[in-house]
C-alpha cells in the first residue's frame, strides 16, 4: 500500500498508508529537536504499532520517517 503526505505546515509533517490503518509523524519541537511518530492501529493487516523517536537532526528524523514508511509498506 502506497503512503501519502496528509499534512505539511512548516512543523508537521504527515504521511498516510493507503488503508488509512497507519500514520508517520514527523514533528519539530520548540526547541529545535525533532520527533518522529509511527502509529500502526490495532484493525491493520499487519501488527498494530506504536513507536516514538526524538533526533537533534532533521535528515535524521527524515531516515526515520522513510524507513518506517519502508517497513510498513504492506505492498512489499
Amino acid at each position: 500500500m502506497s503512503w501519502s503526505l496528509e499534512r505539511e505546515d512548516g512543523t508537521v509533517t504527515e504521511w498516510e498508508r493507503s488503508d488509512g490503518y497507519a500514520t508517520v509523524r514527523l514533528r519539530e519541537r520548540a526547541d529545535g529537536g525533532f520527533v518522529v511518530r509511527l502509529d500502526v492501529m490495532e484493525q491493520a493487516a499487519d501488527e498494530s504499532a506504536y513507536e516514538r523517536e526524538r533526533f537533534d537532526d532533521a535528515e535524521a528524523a527524515a531516515e526515520r520517517a522513510a524507513a518506517w514508511r519502508d517497513a510498513h509498506d504492506l505492498d512489499e
